[in-house]
């Protein structure tokens, strides 16, 4: 058994927001011994050719994620609802691209 510092050192997922991006990607997880140390790490392991403009890491115990066998539960019901499609709506010329 490891009694190294690094041995309890937390694990972070890692989001990167790309110079053309607007959202940020998951692009992995690194051990940390805290969120700073974490941002740094990333930094230094996911942004080697520049290619990011921002950084969050998240603790990997605070995700909480959806059952994939309650899919249809969580997601079916929306097909139904046609007013959240897009399509439904006319945008006036004026407004342009959205």
């Amino acid at each position: 058994m490891s009694t190294s510092p690094e041995s309890s050192w937390s694990l972070f997922e890692v989001f990167i927001r790309s110079k053309q991006g607007l959202d940020h990607k998951h692009v992995g997880s690194l051990h940390a011994s805290d969120a700073a140390h974490a941002v740094t790490l990333a930094r230094d392991v996911y942004t080697r050719r520049q290619e990011g403009v921002s950084i969050w890491v998240v603790p990997s115990n605070a995700i909480t994620a959806s059952d994939p066998d309650q899919r249809a539960d969580n997601f079916d019901p929306m097909a139904s609802k046609i007013y959240r499609h897009p399509t439904f709506y006319d945008i006036p010329e004026e407004i342009g691209h959205m």
